[in-house]
């Protein structure tokens, strides 16, 4: 079973201990971002969905004219542009990248978000409006002539395939959420189910569940093709004395810079259920399970991917070996100390692991787009 190390990079530095600065593009930080992604050795990185963020896509595009091997999964919310549009948008990327683009699909969990870009849509509607647009997006990139559609959401006719991904048949489907619905989703589209950091039985029983689904819908080849993402904020030290007082100090940097903010200890609760399910692990304890550290999650209200894992490198790479045994063949990692730690992944977490899988019989191909 392969492995998959995705990153992430921003346009400016910024974290739950980095409040951002200055303009919303810094060209300097994204450049050498890419290419400390693209010399770790990472397969790709994920450009993240942001309501007040720059676009995802032309970033990537920016990106992609700094780096010549690593791949892009660009988060995309479908609903915020036409799904025809969207294909061509995606497909002018894997052209310009050479195959490396990859799409990361987010209904999106929480209300205030969606109607600061007018979408006003419940939750199960979301997901049942994404079902149709993912299904468009696969059509018109495989498709060889003109495409109609007519459904609950969209309509069309004729939509031009010209423009094709490199990629053939089409670029990778990564999916995200948690909810019943997205995972009835998931189980019909996804290429690689992403899921936040959780407990080994938590990701037990979702993994379960997404492949219950594809089963349904798409049968038992998909079942046996489909992947799994989980995404983790490693927290490295030479000794493990050293990592989790290193995790304590990233905690009272959250805690101090959300004061500064004038935050209060309060957060409201979260919408989506891939926030829940990290607050149920926290619920546990700080620390529930060998080296998952989930006190940040729990400080943040899980807003994103807030659990960790602490250790020496060698500690976290027998932790992504566990998970990997339970079907994880994707980690999606950044630091909080963005560019500084995914430099040290590079040196160190990502080459031990791969050492590791390696001297235990399992196969460690590359799995970034050519």
């Amino acid at each position: 079973m392969s492995i998959e190390f995705i990153g992430m990079i921003q346009p400016r530095e910024q974290s739950e201990i980095h409040p951002p600065r200055g303009p919303s593009i810094d060209l300097g930080y994204l450049r050498e971002s890419a290419q400390v992604a693209e010399d770790g050795g990472f397969d790709r990185f994920l450009i993240g969905w942001h309501e007040n963020g720059p676009d995802g896509l032309q970033l990537a595009a920016y990106a992609a004219a700094h780096t010549r091997r690593v791949g892009f999964l660009v988060a995309h919310r479908p609903g915020f542009q036409a799904p025809t549009n969207a294909a061509r948008s995606f497909a002018t990327l894997d052209q310009l990248s050479e195959g490396r683009a990859a799409i990361h699909v987010i209904s999106g969990g929480d209300d205030t978000e969606q109607h600061r870009d007018g979408n006003y849509l419940g939750k199960d509607e979301r997901y049942e409006r994404t079902d149709e647009y993912v299904g468009i997006l696969k059509s018109i990139w495989t498709a060889d002539a003109p495409v109609d559609h007519a459904g609950k959401y969209y309509r069309f006719e004729g939509a031009s395939p010209d423009v094709r991904t490199h990629r053939r048949p089409r670029i990778p489907i990564y999916f995200g959420g948690a909810s019943d619905a997205a995972i009835e989703v998931a189980g019909k589209h996804a290429d690689v189910y992403a899921l936040w950091g959780e407990t080994k039985q938590q990701v037990t029983e979702i993994i379960a569940r997404v492949r219950a689904s594809t089963a349904r819908h798409r049968g038992e080849a998909a079942v046996q093709a489909i992947r799994f993402s989980l995404s983790f904020r490693p927290i490295l030290a030479p000794t493990e004395a050293e990592a989790w007082a290193r995790a304590e100090r990233v905690l009272a940097e959250i805690n101090r810079v959300r004061g500064a903010a004038a935050l209060g200890p309060a957060v409201r609760p979260p919408q989506n259920v891939g926030s829940q399910r990290l607050l149920a692990a926290a619920a546990l304890g700080d620390r529930p399970e060998g080296r998952l550290y989930t006190a940040i999650a729990a400080a943040t209200g899980a807003r994103g991917n807030t659990t960790a894992l602490v250790g020496t490198p060698q500690q976290v790479a027998e932790e992504f070996l566990a998970y990997h045994a339970l079907g994880v063949t994707t980690f999606l990692i950044r630091g909080f100390d963005p560019l500084e730690d995914a430099i040290d992944y590079g040196r160190t977490l990502l080459p031990t692991t791969r050492r590791l899988i390696a001297e235990r019989g399992a196969a460690v191909p590359a799995v970034a787009a050519e």
